[in-house]
């Protein structure tokens, strides 16, 4: 990882810097990126992903990636792998410290026993909307729930039952014992154990107990020896439950340590409205190019160390605030436009026949790969009598700032020759169909002997050389920034713009892209950056996805 990637100096790193000076955890860096199996990373995720590996690079340490597997109901093994290849697609390793939450079950089990025998915790037979009512709002004190003063030999015997299967879903849980009058809820006597018959993608049938995430997380960090645990602002209010917990067991004590997650405009960034977008099929899946998923990012062309900058440039801090989605593509755009190749596309073709070529000849023209990298070198490309151009790129009466081409006008082809419209010819229904031009072999350089000037210079593909391709131009997934801020009544999923996805099925490629490798990004001359899908194309079957356009132009969006 580059040193301007992680060179800013953020509150987090501030804190561990003094931790280490004073030599508190004998100067030890241990964090984790704890995920829920339950859905694909998104653009969120990889902020917390760069944030805890990126520490643990900065300062010698390690990084563990555990998987917070408490509620076998929405996780599955799918979501696992897919995590996994996310991380490491965005450049960081856990080496040997890959951790499952199920892998304590065990041991937080005992120590339920042990919070049951001290007094500290017991079963609970209210339902859950009972809880609820007693639990009461923020401003109002709760009232005890009535099995509150079990008996330890009560509990002990009710909470093995609970293990042994003997109670329905929702039957009875176990609480812990602290404050019903406590201002923050979730000191409340939370729930540590609910009931779940459910089969559990790693450890099978053997539980019908599960432990709550809050009763889970902090035994794990603590198991694991975390010296810093590192998570987003939401979790604020669950700190003094965090730090009860691992008191009341008396175990090792990481440092739980929040900051601003990241909202993105133009997208929704909660896992549950996600797989709503995928299960009502508003996309293609999780990673569908649109989605702000890892996956689908990647999909799209990302490149991941353009992500990685994006997460160092917005920093860490202690206020949640929206990022313009068009700074990450900044930070796309940057990037590709070091490391992609040029070539010529035509997404909407228009037919140029020239007449004063002759027919069946074709000559090859040269073009710098990429004028930011020399040794990316030049390549080769056919030009003959018959070309396609870009339709957007004529106009038969055009306005006075239209610089493209029209009767009578003459433009530049790029890497090509001087090239006039002299004749238009339209279909029954005055479509424009084809172009009739003539062109100036002595512009072979580029340049007039006459010194004259074209008006303009667009891209061209020759018509008897073009492979075909399908192009995704993907465009913003809600026009509204903030994509879930919807009157009362209106379905947030309704502010999906319709144009998120156009697809351009009769595109010609120059015949230099006919071997082009799943997932590799090219810059399509005057047009934007492309990727070529790693799904759904295949050799005699290309498909490009947009990355990026050239530049940031929200109208387009």
């Amino acid at each position: 990882m580059s040193k301007s990637e992680t060179e800013s100096v953020d509150f987090v790193r501030q804190i561990i810097t003094e931790d280490i000076a004073n030599k508190k955890n004998g100067g030890a860096v241990v964090t984790r990126f704890p995920p829920e199996p339950n859905g694909y990373l998104h653009i969120g995720h990889a902020k917390s992903i760069c944030l805890n590996f990126g520490i643990a690079n900065d300062f010698d340490g390690v990084c563990h990636l555990r998987f917070d597997d408490t509620n076998p109901e929405k996780e599955d093994v799918e979501y696992v792998e897919s995590i996994k290849e996310d991380v490491r697609w965005l450049g960081f390793d856990w080496g040997e410290n890959q951790f499952f939450a199920s892998d304590y079950f065990e041991q937080i089990y005992l120590w339920a026993i042990k919070m049951i025998e001290e007094g500290k915790a017991y079963v609970c037979d209210l339902t859950t909307e009972e809880v609820r009512e007693y639990r009461a709002g923020w401003n109002k004190e709760g009232k005890d729930s009535p099995y509150r003063d079990r008996s330890v030999e009560e509990n002990l015997d009710l909470f093995q039952r609970m293990k042994d299967g003997e109670f329905k879903d929702g039957e009875k849980s176990l609480r812990a014992k602290i404050d019903m009058s406590s201002p923050n809820m979730n000191l409340r006597d939370p729930a540590m154990y609910r009931i779940r018959h459910q089969h559990h993608h790693r450890t099978g049938d053997k539980w019908c107990i599960y432990p709550t995430y809050d009763w889970t997380h902090g035994q794990s960090d603590s198991l694991e020896k975390i010296t810093h645990s590192i998570c987003t602002l939401e979790f604020e209010n669950h700190r003094p439950l965090y730090d009860w917990y691992i008191e009341a067991l008396g175990i090792h004590h990481p440092q739980q340590i929040e900051f601003a997650r990241l909202n993105l405009t133009h997208t929704v960034m909660s896992k549950r409205k996600l797989l709503e977008l995928v299960q009502g099929n508003y996309v293609s899946g999780w990673d569908d190019p649109r989605m702000p998923t890892i996956s689908g990012m990647r999909r799209r062309g990302y490149p991941a160390v353009a992500i990685r900058e994006f997460c160092a440039h917005i920093g860490v801090t202690k206020f949640n605030g929206m990022t313009d989605l068009a700074l990450l593509e900044l930070y796309v755009r940057n990037n590709l436009n070091k490391t992609a190749n040029r070539a010529m596309a035509i997404l909407d073709p228009l037919k140029v026949v020239i007449e004063n070529y002759d027919e069946g000849k074709s000559e090859m023209r040269k073009a710098v790969n990429n004028p930011e990298d020399e040794s990316a070198g030049i390549r080769e490309m056919p030009f003959s009598r018959e070309l396609y151009i870009e339709r957007e790129d004529f106009m038969e009466d055009p306005p006075k700032k239209f610089f493209r081409m029209a009767p009578g006008r003459e433009v530049r082809l790029k890497n090509g020759f001087f090239l006039k419209c002299n004749d238009v010819i339209k279909d029954d229904d005055g479509k424009v169909v084809e172009l009739r031009c003539t062109y100036d072999p002595e512009t072979a350089g580029g340049k007039a002997p006459d010194g004259r000037k074209p008006s303009g210079t667009i891209h061209w593909v020759s018509a008897a050389h073009a492979i075909d391709a399908e192009v995704r131009v993907y465009n913003v997934l809600f026009e509204k920034e903030k994509a879930d801020d919807v009157p009362e009544g209106v379905d947030w999923k309704e502010t999906i713009n319709p144009e998120s996805l156009v697809v351009m099925k009769n595109a010609k490629l120059e015949p230099s892209l006919a071997d082009a490798a799943p997932g590799a990004c090219y810059q399509f001359e005057r047009l934007g950056y492309f990727c070529v899908d790693n799904q759904d194309s295949s050799a005699g079957s290309l498909v490009f996805n947009r990355t990026a356009s050239l530049r940031d132009n929200k109208k387009k969006k």
